[in-house]
């Protein structure tokens, strides 16, 4: 059994959409960030980061239990162990690697320094380098756009990539991006937000507040 342990934040949900759309059987350990126990002894164990997700697998390689943080990280051992969204190997393999790895460090690191001024500047905090962080996030967007040009996914077929960047883009709105200035990631956005398994996945587990 996997037990993943998040809450429904934009990393989070990377992990539980994965885990929908491949079927695997899992539980849901919720963490209650806003008491920081990610940062208790019994978590720090499991995941020395000290963030989610996490997933810990009762029944890994060799039946061996293991733990897997780091968004990514966790994207590619479901797909190994499901054997879905990522080839086996070839250039196939690789493209899904290339955009999973931009989705990993430019979408989630950009945006997440967006939301995270826009939140200083909403409440009346030092927000400096929002203008920088700005024009950073519509150059990732711009990058999106040209790589999704003739495609209907990241790397042409439905992959992790995908998984990794949706709950990232699927927050245009907070990071006030004009998502007109990207026709090809918005028909993308679309289409992912359609899936019955991703409309699942981004409420797992459940919260009533906005991230």
């Amino acid at each position: 059994m996997i037990t993943l342990y998040s809450k429904a934040t934009s990393n989070g949900r990377k992990a539980s959409i994965m885990l929908e759309e491949s079927g695997l059987e899992y539980t849901v350990r919720p963490m209650a960030l806003e008491k920081k126990e990610q940062k208790e002894d019994w978590y720090l164990k499991i995941n020395p980061n000290g963030r989610v997700p996490c997933i810990v697998d009762d029944d890994g390689p060799g039946g061996e239990t293991v733990s897997v943080f780091e968004s990514g990280a966790i994207l590619q051992y479901l797909a190994e162990k499901s054997g879905k969204f990522l080839p086996k190997d070839g250039a196939g393999r690789i493209e899904v690697i290339n955009w999973l790895y931009f989705a990993a460090g430019h979408i989630t690191h950009t945006g997440l320094c967006v939301h995270w001024q826009v939140r200083n500047r909403d409440t009346g905090k030092e927000h400096a380098h929002l203008d920088m962080w700005q024009e950073e996030n519509n150059r990732v967007y711009g990058v999106l756009d040209r790589g999704l040009e003739g495609r209907d996914y990241l790397a042409g077929e439905l992959s992790i990539a995908d998984f990794a960047a949706y709950p990232w883009i699927y927050r245009y709105d907070m990071q006030e991006i004009d998502l007109d200035l990207y026709p090809n990631v918005q028909a993308w956005l679309k289409r992912i937000g359609e899936r019955p398994a991703v409309i699942r996945g981004l409420q797992i587990p459940p919260r009533d507040d906005d991230f």
